[in-house]
Formats: structure tokens, C-alpha cells, sequence
């Protein structure tokens, strides 16, 4: 199989693609995006956006007023300055007037808002807000639960409820997770490996179906042109296959492993100033683990796309009968970015066994929940037997199909072709 004219194939994909500047430009800037991502987020994290806030609190009742003013005190970015807040006491008639007074400060954004509190808030919560831009979620976000404490606090002020009782009412419940693991030590888990479960499954996904749409496109491409018959008189069929296939295969691994250089540096390094509940509990193993299942995965799938290439005379049709490969990816991929709701499902444990599909699932499922080692070897030995098994039968299928044209070939005809022996 890796005789000097397989190699020679391998060097010849590699020179058309690892050095191509489409694939330099798109292997650098996805790591360029995450990156980007991260310092977006510190930026974020530093530099809130919303300084220079100007709010009027208006409420019907001087009582709500009084409390209103002080929980605004209390917070730091009042007392830092970022919020400018002016308080009045108005009854609904005198409140339209000062609206009406009002309106062109804050057409022009000189006034941010002004919220109106009725004294009916006190049984049903609801409170307006007027400004040029009523949907400002950044003030909402900051304002609700003051609001809130303070209706809730006046709400019960004479119900005989202490402070402790008051501050406890109005308190929304917070889950802190933890992992639980039987060699590491209990550890507070956050969202990180929520989003690197998504990340590393769409980058799987994606470079599964891009390689090998690329992949068949060239072998279609070869066919059309009459390439592939000067490539056979120097080659056999298996040779240009899998140096085809492996020379991909090592692009994709290599473009893989610049992508998931951002992963790496989070986890070992502190350069990142990642939001408190952004915590990863991702080894370097891991990340090894993946990469490997990703070639695997590569060269299975690179061999079903040069087949599906190899069997038809153009594009067209080749996009039309890729259907049961797509379906193999996709079904895989919906399951794995739906196991984060659910990591204990049935579905997800068992797909991560299955054939194909263990390929995306099980690397999802060890990003979420701890998986036995001998469930990841057993899947790792899954995935190595449908590499070896597909790669055999979409051989046979090629050897045929590349030098077939003309009639488009019904599906019968081509499990026949299984059959031929040379």
C-alpha cells in the first residue's frame, strides 16, 4: 500500500493543498477568530459599554422613591459614576407632563431614560421604561433586580418579616455546579466545556464535510478531465487512492491541530482574563485523543467521498448521490451538540458506539462528563475497524468506478461492483 508511487501521490496532494494559499488563509484564521473571541470578551469583561448612563427614577409613592434611591446608592457604578440617576416623586398627571418636557433630551441621548414606578408595582411588578432605545438590555439587566429588591422589601416591610427574611425572599435560586471525578479532587464546574464541546464539534463537522466535498470535487474533477488515465498508467488504483486520501488526510490534521492551538493555550497558560464561570477542566490528553479520533474520522470518511467522486461522471450527479454519506455525518453531529442539555442520555451513550457516529459523539461526550477509560478504548477500536472497513469497500467501488463513463450507474450496479475481482 505505501510503496514509493503511493508516496510520490501523498507528496503531490500535499504540495496542491498544505501549501495552497486558500488553505493557509483559512487554516490561520479560524485560530485568528478565536483568539479575536477571547480578547472580545476580556475587552467586554473590562470595559462594560455603558458609562455615562443617565437615568431618571420617577415613582408615584415618595416611599418607593426613598428605597428606590437607597439600593441605587449601594451599587458600584453608581458610586463610581458610570450611572448619573436623578429621583422625583410624581403622581401619574404630573409624570405625563415631564415626559412630554423631557422628550427631545432624550431623543438627542442626553437623558438615557426615565422609569416610571406606579405604586400598583407593588403587587404586580410592572414598571415602564421610556427612552430612544426601550429595548437597552445592558441597563435592564442592571436596573431589574434593584427594582426588584426594593418593591419586594417595601412589599413586606410591615408583614413582621425581618431584613434577613426580606433579603432571602427576594433572592432568585443559583446553582453552582461541581464535577465529581474519582481521581481528581471535586471541582466547581462552569460553562467552558459546554462551549468547547460545541466548538471541537462543529470544527469536526466541518472539516469532515469540506475535505471531503474537496475530495470528491478532485476526483470527479480527475475523471472529466481524463487526468486519472495518466495518473493509472503510472499508478495503480489502490496507490492513487490512498496516497489521495492520506495526503489529505495529514492537511486536515494539520490544519486541525493550528485550530485547536487557542484550546491548548487556555488550558495551559493564564493569558486569557476568561469570565469567572468560564472554567475548563480539559487535560492535554485529551486534546490528543481528538485529534487522532479526527484523523481516523478523516481518512474513513475522505475514502467514502472519493468513491461516491469515483462513481459518478459529474458534479451534479456526484452532489445528488451523497446523500447516504451526508447523512452519516449529519445525524452524528445533531446528536453531539444536543448532549450538552442532556449528558446522561441513552442516545448520546450509545451512539458514541456506534459506527460513524462514535467518531463526533464520543469526543462531545468526554468534553461534558468523565467517560471510563475502557469505554473511550473500545470506541477508539470501534472507529479504527469502520476506518479499516470503509476504507477497503469504497476501494473496490473506486477501482471500478474510476474509468467508468457514460450511463449513470443504478445503486444495484454498484454493490455488483463489490464483487469484481482484477
Amino acid at each position: 500500500m505505501f510503496s514509493s508511487r503511493t508516496i510520490a501521490v501523498m507528496k503531490r496532494e500535499l504540495r496542491e493543498k498544505l501549501l495552497s494559499k486558500t488553505f493557509i488563509i483559512m487554516t490561520l484564521l479560524i485560530p485568528v477568530f478565536m483568539f479575536g473571541i477571547l480578547g472580545i470578551q476580556t475587552f467586554v469583561m473590562s470595559y462594560e459599554g455603558d458609562q455615562n448612563t443617565n437615568l431618571t427614577v420617577i415613582a408615584e409613592s415618595a416611599r418607593i422613591t426613598k428605597k428606590l434611591q437607597d439600593e441605587f446608592s449601594k451599587r458600584k457604578f453608581v458610586q463610581n459614576g458610570y450611572y448619573k440617576i436623578t429621583y422625583a416623586t410624581m403622581d401619574r398627571d404630573e409624570f405625563s407632563g415631564y415626559l412630554q418636557s423631557h422628550r427631545k433630551d432624550l431623543l438627542n441621548e442626553t437623558l438615557t431614560g426615565i422609569v416610571y414606578v406606579p405604586k400598583n408595582a407593588l403587587t404586580n411588578k410592572e414598571v415602564e421604561y421610556y427612552s430612544k432605545n426601550p429595548n437597552n438590555n445592558v441597563v435592564f439587566k442592571k436596573i431589574e433586580s434593584i427594582i426588584d429588591h426594593a418593591l419586594v422589601d417595601i412589599y413586606f416591610q410591615n408583614k413582621f418579616l425581618s431584613n434577613d427574611d426580606i433579603k432571602f425572599l427576594s433572592k432568585h435560586v443559583d446553582f453552582n455546579s461541581y464535577r465529581i471525578s474519582l481521581e481528581k479532587a471535586i471541582e466547581k464546574e462552569g460553562y467552558g466545556n459546554l462551549v468547547v464541546s460545541f466548538l471541537l464539534t462543529f470544527l469536526l463537522y466541518f472539516s469532515l464535510i469540506f475535505l471531503g466535498t474537496m475530495m470528491m470535487r478532485s476526483v470527479v474533477a480527475e475523471k472529466t478531465n481524463r487526468i486519472v488515465e495518466v495518473l493509472l498508467s503510472s499508478v495503480n488504483s489502490k496507490e492513487l487512492m490512498t496516497g489521495k486520501i492520506i495526503g489529505t488526510g495529514i492537511t486536515g490534521l494539520v490544519q486541525m491541530a493550528i485550530w485547536m492551538l487557542p484550546v491548548v493555550v487556555v488550558i495551559s497558560t493564564n493569558w486569557f482574563a476568561l469570565p469567572k464561570d468560564f472554567t475548563l477542566s480539559i487535560q492535554l490528553g485529551y486534546v490528543f485523543y481528538f485529534l487522532l479520533n479526527f484523523f481516523i474520522g478523516l481518512i474513513t470518511f475522505l475514502g467514502l467521498f472519493a468513491m461516491v467522486g469515483a462513481i459518478f461522471d459529474n458534479e451534479q450527479d456526484a452532489q445528488s448521490g451523497l446523500w447516504p454519506v451526508m447523512l452519516l455525518v449529519m445525524i452524528p453531529f445533531f446528536i453531539a451538540i444536543s448532549l450538552p442539555t442532556n449528558p446522561a442520555s441513552p442516545i448520546g451513550k450509545i451512539a458514541s458506539f456506534i459506527p460513524f457516529a462514535s467518531l463526533l459523539v464520543m469526543p462531545a461526550r468526554m468534553s461534558i462528563v468523565e467517560v471510563p477509560a475502557m469505554e473511550v478504548v473500545l470506541a477508539f477500536l470501534i472507529n479504527l475497524a469502520t476506518m479499516i472497513l470503509s476504507f477497503s469497500l469504497a476501494g473496490k467501488i473506486y477501482r471500478v468506478g474510476i474509468l467508468r463513463t457514460g450511463k449513470k450507474p443504478k445503486w444495484a450496479e454498484i454493490v455488483q461492483w463489490i464483487r469484481y475481482k482484477y
